[in-house]
């Protein structure tokens, strides 16, 4: 029996036969789940979600209509195609626009096993986040509680498009987030702990949420400056994830056809030390970030975009490609499940360990980071290293650099994995950025 989104498709399509178009693209989801927040033992919000959209691109030769709605009534659907065929009819000619070619289109796209719904209700997930914040509430020198939030999350995509493609997919996500408070004299200190997964069967459990919430902000009570010096970096998987999403950023195709990367034309060039890659492994089944085909309907595939520290290709959809001269990599959307590894042998204790002396960063504020040049610049949390210990919490400073000498300067990759991130990369050690801090 076709579900709701096939025969949302079907009527699309067959709407769709009175336009002059050439091609078209269909993306259709609907989506359900339960977001729950409590603060101090009381709850906050409680919200069910029911989500539907359609979403329709229609090409006449080169030029392109996108329209979109949230209703699925046939009167809704014309209204939305009508609105596509207009704006095509009066955009310009971009020579660029156009479906991927039918051979790369995943009309055979794998199951993987990312479809877990939770079949949970109100009073379960208060009683759950309930449950996290009051753990984090018990730990000595938890002051106060910025809240526990959990939420769930299950839907259905399907893709369609005039090569006769139709491909759907199913997913869920569960999460459960808690924030806490610690104070001691007049040094009060905030921090965060979270648990996400497919599978609500592989949550950490709410006390283990909020005894690491609790934790992580006992741990910065005390926080000092430092003097401005140059020395070594270790990021925290935490954080060594948005280094490396920098990094994909600036090998975009559409930086790359723009010219507006500090990685212009970076094709066959070592930009990493040997022995570290970013492998994309998409199709790796019950893994937070896969997927089988992106948003131009290619099959996924696994590839590196970095091998032994050598870029070896950009990250494209069709669109890019098309600018670029290029082949697509399957990335109108994004990467999916990107694994960068070093061969460290060891996580962050061991890490530190190997620094000696040094800054450990465990968290980051502010967006100074500047694609065309490189140029490195964010305000920064974390402790102080000597004798390959930790010392003392740090706060106050600023760390910089540029994004080509960070990429080179990287010594170890850990094994300390952030599995809950799209992202697999472990504590990151950088030999040596600038830490601007008291003069």
């Amino acid at each position: 029996m076709a579900s709701l989104l096939e025969n949302t498709a079907q009527l699309t399509i067959d709407l769709l036969k009175k336009y002059d178009i050439t091609d078209y693209e269909i993306l259709l989801s609907s989506s359900s789940g339960i977001s729950t927040s409590v603060r101090l033992g009381k709850v906050e919000t409680l919200e069910y979600h029911l989500d539907k959209s359609f979403d329709i691109n229609v090409y006449m030769g080169n030029k392109k209509g996108h329209a979109s709605s949230v209703d699925f009534s046939k009167r809704c659907i014309s209204k939305t195609i009508e609105s596509a065929c207009l704006i095509a009819k009066y955009t310009q000619n971009d020579e660029f626009n156009g479906l991927a070619p039918k051979e790369l289109m995943a009309f055979n796209a794998p199951d993987l096993d990312l479809y877990y719904p939770w079949d949970l209700d109100s009073s379960d997930s208060i009683e759950l986040a309930m449950r996290c914040e009051a753990k984090a509430l018990d730990q000595k020198y938890i002051d106060n509680s910025d809240g526990a939030e959990l939420s769930s999350y299950q839907g259905k995509g399907l893709y369609v498009n005039s090569h006769g493609m139709m491909a759907a997919q199913q997913s869920a996500k569960h999460s459960l987030h808690c924030a806490i408070i610690a104070k001691q004299d007049k040094d009060m200190q905030t921090a965060y702990e979270y648990t996400v997964a497919l599978d609500n069967n592989d949550l950490e459990s709410p006390e283990v949420v909020g005894q690491k919430a609790a934790k992580l902000a006992i741990n910065k009570l005390g926080t000092r400056s430092l003097t401005s010096k140059k020395c070594p970096i270790i990021f925290t998987p935490r954080l060594s994830c948005g280094l490396f999403s920098q990094l994909m950023g600036a090998l975009s195709g559409a930086r790359q056809y723009k010219k507006s990367t500090f990685l212009l034309g970076s094709i066959e060039q070592k930009i990493m030390p040997s022995g570290i890659s970013l492998l994309e492994n998409p199709l790796v089944k019950k893994t937070i970030g896969a997927k089988a085909f992106d948003q131009d309907g290619v099959l996924k595939r696994r590839q590196y975009f970095v091998k032994d520290g050598q870029v070896q290709s950009y990250i494209m959809g069709q669109y890019s490609a098309n600018q670029l001269g290029l082949k697509t990599t399957a990335n109108a959307g994004g990467v999916n499940n990107v694994m960068i590894g070093h061969g460290f042998e060891g996580g962050l204790d061991e890490m530190i360990k190997d620094m000696h002396q040094g800054l450990l960063v465990t968290e980051l504020m502010g967006q100074g980071v500047n694609y065309i040049t490189g140029d490195y610049s964010r305000g920064a949390l974390g402790f102080w290293v000597d004798n390959g210990k930790i010392q003392y919490p740090v706060s106050g400073i600023t760390i910089a650099g540029n994004l080509k000498e960070m990429l080179l300067g990287v010594e170890h990759i850990g094994s300390d994995i952030d599995h809950r991130s799209n992202i697999k990369v472990g504590s990151v050690l950088v030999n040596q950025m600038t830490i601007a801090g008291e003069m």
